[in-house]
């Protein structure tokens, strides 16, 4: 069996003949390998992240292995299945389109990953309650302060927010299977640290969610918080920074031109 996939490719045509790819294929047309582990490392980073911080699963493993030992649990299992995922992207097939990747499309990261990196880098600067071993930070007079204000998951909805506009600008099965496994991972793993802190620290972890929010400047909107630009400058400028290190050095790093 044969198999042509046709996309438009910036106003060409690109076909792929997959049974050219496989010529002892007498089944009919498969995936590829590395496209084949890309999924199967997808679902298990996907699932590792997310599966390890449920309550029940995490508090078995914590009274085992200690909260040092889980963590060190964590990080090996997020190493491998990460490095998995990223190694069998890179040898999959780029040619089976979900969509066409035309020029609208294409530079949409050019909008977007400002914001991303500014929430990301914003989020690393600040203490934030719901990182891991932060949660005195939530009897503070201002726990929410910097992109806190914009959202509790700053470094979450960074991610997403990256993750999201590549798998659009792509179109490519095998960017869905990666860049939608890293916002799979990063809002639900979001949404699941507001439920297990909500039941960890109650009414301290509800007096913060009340003043901030899960979507981004969803809060700002509805009058819980305020703008405080003097603590927006730093992040900013330097999302801004490396938005521009990142543009120049696109090509060279991954193979491709973002602009």
């Amino acid at each position: 069996m044969m198999l042509n996939i046709v996309a438009d490719d910036f106003g060409g045509h690109l076909v792929t003949d997959c049974a050219s790819k496989f010529p002892g294929n007498r089944e009919g047309v498969f995936m590829d390998t590395a496209l084949f582990v890309t999924v199967l490392a997808s679902v298990a980073f996907v699932a590792s992240h997310i599966g390890l911080s449920t309550a029940p699963l995490r508090s078995r493993l914590v009274a085992r292995l200690g909260e040092t030992g889980f963590q060190i649990l964590h990080g090996l299992v997020a190493v491998l299945t990460l490095g998995t995922l990223l190694v069998a992207y890179s040898q999959a097939s780029h040619q089976i389109y979900l969509w066409p990747p035309g020029p609208g499309v294409r530079h949409l990261p050019l909008l977007v990953m400002p914001l991303a990196l500014s929430l990301i880098v914003g989020g690393v600067l600040i203490p934030n309650p719901s990182a891991t071993g932060m949660t005195g930070t939530l009897d503070r007079t201002e726990p929410a302060r910097g992109v806190l204000r914009i959202t509790r998951h700053p470094v979450m909805w960074g991610v997403g927010l990256w993750a999201a506009v590549h798998l659009v600008a792509n179109g490519d099965l095998a960017s869905l299977l990666l860049f939608g496994g890293f916002l799979l991972t990063a809002l639900g793993g979001a949404w699941h640290l507001d439920r297990r802190l909500a039941a960890t620290e109650g009414d301290r972890w509800r007096r913060f969610a009340e003043v901030t929010s899960f979507v981004p400047f969803a809060a700002l909107l509805a009058g819980r918080q305020r703008w405080v630009w003097a603590e927006l400058r730093r992040p900013l400028l330097w999302g801004l920074g490396l938005f521009a290190l990142l543009l120049a050095f696109h090509p060279a790093l991954f193979g491709a031109r973002p602009y």
